[in-house]
């Protein structure tokens, strides 16, 4: 290379510019310097190519030079041509001393370019890789940095030299780099101060201030024991003063690092926040972790015990109770969203969290549209609470915990994309106010998640108490003996500084020398003073401070990149997607395979049914139920009444004969018969009649309500919706209660139905005959009944059927035939036998060798009288036949009295108007109340999912079940997948 400032430089500029100007001065090719001989080919090798002017020449050289170049003037004749070549010759004087000062500035700006770019390439290769993170920046900011322009950012750049201040003194730092080279080469044991400092060399790099002075040759071997003895102590007190150097460069990076993540952050949530604006104006495109977490949920509905097809990755966070598995989890997801406790349990159920970015900070659960701000206290303690009453909820009675997943979601700016699930923590002792299978049930659930060979374990220990006692190592180097999935994080570690009496401790675990376990990384944080009340941020400025003043740190025990929850998250969610990317496509060929082995069973069993789960077979059978329901509207008035006429008088047909009727006509005197008559029939209807009327109508619509659900069977109806029919009509009839009001209207009509004893023509009395004869024929009927069951068969049957009487049997009937006799000596007799008549009667039969109870006697007097009773009342009747001429002209003293005939006209026009009332209220008011319970029913129902599960069953709906779930788990399961794929 051509000194710059050199003659032979300067002649090789001269003769190149001399040549770009047209000038002939002849210098031999071979002669010039190689780069003046390669520019003199580009110009002047080629023939046909074009020179370029000498203004051009002159600025491909430097722009520093602006001198003006001035074409020759031609020759003015021959006269004048010795003085014009003389001038000449002065003029390429002056060109050529001109020209070495600007081969001067040539050369200069060749060695500082080639200079500086050997100075880049050397801390380009200092620099890591970051291209694994070009994920982390969105499409949007590299479509944003092509449409920056280039030429404005660089006028809006520092000046060089403000550039220059910031960057190390390269020379400073090969100093250093020989003083270390000295060290080592010495021979000279540096001892514990040179232990853990494995990156010494990439924060020597870093170092901006002046290093110590070292000396370039080692110790002599003739210097005595005291030389030896100061060399030592010097260099390691210059190996402190490195230490501390290196560790203030590497906090100084650390800050402007954080101040520029601070600042992308909020680039990041403008971008996000102005994206959010025009999510009304297109359809929303969900994030791929969101995709990944509905993957999650639906398998966590479809298959609760976790078997073998539930393989897909997620983070499973275990440790000891009160380890700080919560506050690590919340340090992750940046917010104090989960209720605290001191000592107690406090996490029942599995929490699963799915964190991803966005604009706001927010958390919202899945089954739930409300949003809870992260920024506001008022809605985290909302949000806390809410937890709280979920855990409790799921909870069942006697248990302390639940194998329920309660599903959240948080976003926010800045947040690493995972899904974590946060178990109950393990226990040692169940103590007071627990089950007593607590312990072996958390030690289920958490085996149950562990299991899943693609779950990443992050393994929570707290560094405050002894390792000794910790109980959830053991069950993770059960669950995981090789450590491949496995992250542990200790917790606590400033008061593990502060407590142990030997840091080196700390330094073991997180080497993994003290467990029984491996693991693919360790890693130290600090979650706060331990203050409920404290904010993220300030645990993260405590964790930060404590660890850049700790000795563990500054000694060696602990790597800057094993400490702080940040570097946790950035772990975790890169070994999370590690693991999704490895695993999704084989769980989607399970699914894939699942689906055919249903399809093809339903196409085998079920192949001309449509496949309906239970969710639309249950909306199926709520339409046939609606529609049973309405069709009771369609009952006509009259087939309403006339059932509720009949049922009304087998309701209150034997208190109307028993209690009113037989006690008042056995009297014998018209007028205490009507005395008897209504005080009677006013005790009923105040007491008894309203209510039993009610009842009747109740029961009539139960009836009807179930005669239209069974024709509704009837016709091709599928029989896998009985059991919950029945339970549909037996809890809308439970549920259904009759208004007060209308009872006490009845009342009142009731009683003035009864009241009236005005028959105004022929036909009533008529109908009141024929009611009162049908009547006491029936009851006359059921008499005659019991006294044949009373005496046994007659003589007939004994000689036809072969038939014997018993000896009880056999005297009643002597005692029949003994009353009988008495009964036709006397046919006025009264309802009652005097004491006399039954010793003369007992007496007689004992003549007859017959022994005989009392009892026995009255007892068969009583059923005797009432059918000779009943016959008389008959014949009574129809003499009444024609006795409403002397009903209608009221004649006293006539002797047909037909007062029985006007009482069963007034029950029978009660029963009449009642029924008539009951009807009105059943299809005015009733039925519509009866359809409104019969959706409420179903509704309940509806949202009932362990209802529904117990009333719609069969191997059909479980099938249909079956395919649904798989079919929505492989759609989703494969859009993730293609997201995955268009994300890398």
């Amino acid at each position: 290379m051509l000194r710059v400032g050199s003659k032979a430089a300067c002649v090789a500029c001269r003769n190149l510019v001399s040549t770009n100007m047209g000038m002939r001065f002849r210098v031999p090719l071979q002669k010039l310097h190689p780069l003046s001989r390669a520019i003199h080919h580009r110009y002047s090798g080629n023939t046909n190519a074009q020179r370029p002017p000498h203004r051009t020449a002159a600025r491909y050289f430097t722009s520093l030079s602006r001198l003006p170049m001035r074409p020759p003037k031609p020759a003015p004749g021959l006269g004048g041509r010795g003085h014009q070549q003389q001038r000449n010759f002065w003029v390429a004087q002056l060109a050529a001393r001109l020209l070495k000062l600007r081969y001067i500035l040539l050369g200069s700006a060749v060695g500082g370019g080639y200079t500086a770019k050997k100075t880049y390439d050397e801390w380009k290769e200092m620099l890591p890789d970051f291209s694994e993170y070009n994920w982390v920046i969105p499409d949007f900011v590299w479509e944003l940095s092509e449409q920056i322009d280039l030429d404005k950012l660089a006028k809006a750049l520092p000046e060089s030299e403000e550039i220059a201040k910031l960057l190390p003194d390269l020379n400073k730092i090969g100093e250093n780099f020989t003083f270390l080279k000295s060290l080592l080469s010495s021979g000279v044991s540096l001892g514990s101060e040179v232990k853990g400092a494995s990156g010494l060399h990439l924060l020597l790099e870093t170092s901006a201030d002046p290093p110590l002075k070292a000396t370039d040759s080692p110790t002599s071997t003739t210097q005595d024991g005291s030389d030896k003895q100061y060399k030592k102590s010097s260099d390691r007190e210059r190996i402190d003063q490195l230490q501390e150097e290196l560790l203030r460069t590497q906090l100084k990076y650390q800050r402007m690092l954080e101040r520029v993540e601070k600042e992308n952050k909020e680039l990041r949530k403008v971008v996000l926040q102005k994206d959010d604006k025009g999510i009304h104006q297109r359809k929303v495109k969900k994030s791929l972790i969101d995709l990944y977490s509905e993957v999650l949920d639906i398998l966590s509905d479809y298959d609760a015990n976790y078997n073998t097809q539930d393989h897909l990755p997620r983070v499973v966070v275990v440790g000891d109770q009160s380890a700080g598995k919560t506050s690590v989890l919340e340090m992750i997801a940046q917010a104090r969203i989960f209720p605290r406790g001191s000592g107690e349990m406090m996490t029942r159920s599995p929490v699963k969290v799915t964190l991803s970015e966005g604009p706001h900070h927010v958390a919202m659960f899945k089954d739930s549209g409300r949003e809870f701000d992260l920024t506001k206290e008022d809605d985290l303690a909302a949000l806390r609470h809410e937890i709280e009453l979920r855990m409790r909820k799921s909870v069942k009675e006697g248990q302390t915990v639940s194998c329920e997943t309660i599903s959240l979601s948080v976003k926010g700016p800045g947040i690493q994309r995972m899904v974590l699930v946060d178990l109950p923590g393990v226990i040692n002792t169940v103590t007071a106010g627990m089950a007593a299978d607590t312990k072996e049930t958390i030690f289920s659930i958490s085996k149950a998640y562990m299991q899943n060979p693609n779950a990443i374990i992050l393994c929570i220990q707290d560094g405050s108490v002894d390792a000794e006692r910790s109980i959830v190592t053991d069950l993770v180097s059960q669950m995981d003996p090789q450590g491949k999935r496995t992250i542990f994080v200790l917790t606590k570690v400033d008061l593990a500084e502060k407590n142990l009496a030997s840091p080196n401790r700390i330094q073991q675990i997180v080497e993994g020398k003290l467990f029984p376990m491996k693991a693919l990384g360790y890693f130290a944080v600090v979650t706060g003073k331990g203050s409920s009340g404290e904010s993220i941020d300030s645990i993260k400025d405590y964790e930060e401070d404590f660890f850049q003043n700790s000795r563990l740190l500054r000694d060696g025990m602990l790597k800057a990149h094993q400490v702080t929850t940040k570097n946790l998250s950035l772990a975790v969610s890169d070994c999370f997607w590690k693991m999704v990317r490895e695993s999704v496509e084989q769980q989607a060929d399970v699914f894939k395979a699942s689906r055919f082995n249903l399809e093809t069973e339903w196409k085998n069993n079920y192949p001309r049914l449509r496949e309906l789960d239970r969710n639309e077979l249950f909306e199926k059978a709520k339409n046939e139920i609606l529609d049973e329901v309405i069709s009771l509207s369609q009952v006509t008035p009259q087939h309403w009444e006339a059932i509720l006429q009949k049922k009304m008088w087998e309701r209150v047909s034997t208190h109307v004969i028993e209690n009113i009727y037989l006690p008042a006509a056995q009297t014998m005197d018209s007028g205490t018969f009507n005395t008897t008559v209504d005080i009677k029939l006013k005790q009923w209807t105040d007491k008894q009649l309203p209510h039993k009327a009610l009842e009747v109508a109740w029961e009539t619509l139960q009836e009807e309500f179930a005669r239209f659900m069974a024709e509704y069977k009837g016709k091709d109806q599928d029989d896998i919706f009985d059991k919950l029919k029945e339970a549909v009509k037996d809890e809308s009839i439970k549920r259904h209660k009759w208004n007060e009001r209308a009872m006490d209207s009845l009342r009142v009509i009731q009683h003035n139905a009864l009241e009236d004893r005005s028959i105004t023509d022929k036909s009533q009395w008529d109908a009141a005959i024929q009611f009162m004869e049908e009547t006491l024929q029936s009851r006359l009927k059921d008499t005659e009944s019991v006294i044949r069951d009373m005496v046994g068969p007659g003589w007939r049957e004994r000689w036809l059927s072969w038939m014997n009487r018993t000896p009880d049997q056999h005297i009643r009937n002597e005692t029949k035939n003994e009353l009988e006799r008495l009964l036709k000596l006397h046919d006025e007799h009264t309802a009652y036998l005097a004491n006399d008549e039954v010793t003369t009667v007992r007496k007689n039969l004992e003549g007859r060798g017959v022994e005989v109870d009392p009892v026995l006697i009255k007892d068969t007097w009583h059923q005797l009288y009432r059918r000779h009773f009943l016959q008389k009342a008959l014949s009574h009747c129809n003499l009444c036949k024609r006795g409403f001429y002397y009903y209608q002209r009221h004649f006293v003293d006539s002797e047909l009295e037909c007062n029985d005939v006007v009482l069963f006209w007034r029950i029978q026009r009660m029963q009449v108007i009642t029924a008539n009332t009951l009807r009105q209220q059943l299809t005015n008011t009733e039925v519509r109340r009866l359809e409104k319970n019969v959706k409420e029913v179903l509704d309940d129902f509806g949202e009932d999912q362990e209802k529904k599960s117990h009333l719609i069953t069969g191997r059909r709906v479980q099938l249909a079940e079956d395919l649904k779930k798989v079919r929505e788990i492989q759609e989703k399961l494969e859009s993730f997948i293609e997201a995955l794929h268009k994300e890398k």
